[in-house]
């Protein structure tokens, strides 16, 4: 039984007719769809165990006290984390590497450089400047070359005894490329610099192993993970963030508080300010449960496979050009069609019922890089199937005459 044959069943809004047809989902890179065990959970719980975290003795706190404390058991179990104080629960990638930046931010100096690269989502990219800016600190860019990989000569080049940071995507969330992030840390390492993975494109799709990777912090989103928008993850090592002052403060984060000073809780709480977003760490553990029982392994499989029929397909298309490495990738095909703006095209298939994303992408410096505007994209999950790939080849090579 192929993967999408065994999980379309699972959720509800794969039955759902658009524009008089059947519903093709191709957009899970910008958010995916939820199986009914999350939806069925994060209902549960607020019928049966709603109270805030951490701070009430009575039945109910303690119920939901345990179920938001057992996410980040399955999420250390999930990453390969080493230890449980590692894993912050935040309100997504963005976010999380917010956290980072406004922390790492407060340390920098003039003269100081972090590198980012020409294929990062804004989300990876801005933070930084921000820390930058206020600091007096530059933020460089890796380029890419060839189909859209990363170019490591240059980084080489790149690092130097002032770079304080390299940020980098794990997969490009329009190019689908794999970066070698394990190598990537490696050279950061040797010249003293952390190092931060945005993982929102790879957490969904590929077998993590923290410990394997060796990366200072790794930002993910449970929302493309088949989980509750609203919570992410942000792991760090912990002797990193045992050495990092929180940038946000109130709450949870705390020990003891007077008028002048306070004293930070151990971690990983004192970087989890406020109520957290307990109803979605339930769904994060129940997204995950749904991962693990499939394999993530069997997962990769399923999707690189869709992947590549999606290239094939439409390369041999007259008209369509499509982005990115040939080979191994993400769950990600980039695409566009001559004569077409990216919107038009995603409205015509839209109107056959098939979800594909137009636009930059939040990926505006990647676009200049490639000579677009924008492109549009498809993107696939476990409940993807090849007849759908097969209905979006079929809809694009008729795009011309729908005109």
């Amino acid at each position: 039984m192929t993967l999408d044959a065994r999980t379309r069943g699972d959720f509800p809004i794969l039955g759902r007719v658009v524009n008089g047809h059947a519903l093709v989902y191709l957009d899970s890179a910008a958010t995916s769809q939820k199986p009914r065990t999350v939806l069925e959970a994060m209902a549960q719980y607020y019928e049966r165990s709603n109270a805030n975290v951490h701070r009430s003795i009575h039945t109910l706190g303690e119920e939901a006290t345990e179920l938001y404390e057992t996410a980040r058991d399955r999420v250390q179990r999930f990453i390969g984390a080493a230890n449980r104080e590692e894993v912050i629960l935040t309100r997504g990638t963005t976010d999380g590497i917010g956290l980072v930046a406004e922390a790492i931010g407060r340390t920098l100096h003039p003269g100081d450089e972090i590198l980012v690269t020409e294929i990062e989502h804004h989300s990876n990219i801005v933070p930084w400047q921000v820390a930058a800016r206020d600091r007096g600190a530059r933020v460089r860019a890796v380029p890419l070359v060839g189909e859209g990989v990363l170019d490591l000569d240059a980084l080489d080049r790149l690092l130097t005894e002032r770079t304080r940071v390299v940020a980098v995507a794990h997969v490009s969330n329009v190019l689908g490329t794999i970066n070698p992030v394990a190598e990537i840390v490696a050279r950061a390492r040797r010249v003293g610099a952390l190092t931060l993975v945005d993982g929102a494109q790879a957490a969904p799709h590929l077998p993590l192993d923290m410990s394997a990777l060796g990366c200072d912090f790794y930002a993910f989103s449970a929302h493309k993970m088949l989980g509750p928008t609203g919570i992410g993850v942000l792991y760090g090592r912990r002797e990193v963030l045992e050495g990092l002052e929180p940038a946000r403060g109130g709450s949870e984060m705390i020990k003891e508080v007077w008028i002048d000073r306070a004293r930070w809780n151990d971690l990983p709480w004192r970087f989890e300010p406020g109520t957290p977003p307990i109803a979605e760490a339930v769904g994060l553990t129940a997204a995950i449960e749904y991962l693990e029982k499939l394999g993530m392994e069997r997962v990769a499989e399923h999707e690189q496979a869709l992947a590549r029929q999606a290239l094939e397909q439409l390369a041999a298309i007259p008209g369509v050009t499509v982005y990115g490495p040939r080979g191994e990738r993400g769950a990600v095909v980039a695409f566009s069609v001559a004569g077409l703006h990216p919107h038009d095209a995603a409205a015509l298939l839209d109107a056959e019922g098939i979800a594909v994303r137009a636009g930059h992408h939040c990926a505006q410096p990647l676009m200049r890089w490639l000579g677009v505007v924008g492109t549009a994209r498809a993107s696939f999950s476990v409940f993807t199937s090849s007849e759908e790939i097969s209905l979006l080849s079929n809809a694009v090579s008729g795009l011309d005459t729908a005109l």
